[in-house]
């Protein structure tokens, strides 16, 4: 089985031009989504952590 570059870069480049790219607009909703579900889950993650500290806090009487 013989390894034919001319064949492969010919169908690489056949399956990039079949390849959709999103729009600016789309991109930049995109990443407004991603960016607050980041912020979102952050805020989430710091809250629980903050009542299980306290929890832990008050259960053993560590801390202030």
């Amino acid at each position: 089985m013989a390894f034919n570059l001319v064949k492969f870069s010919r169908e690489v480049r056949a399956e990039a031009a079949k390849t959709t790219w999103p729009s600016r607009k789309e991109t930049l909703q995109t990443t407004g989504i991603v960016l607050g579900m980041v912020v979102l889950t952050a805020v989430f993650f710091l809250t629980v952590d903050q009542i299980i500290g306290a929890g832990m806090r008050a259960l053993f009487g560590v801390g202030s």
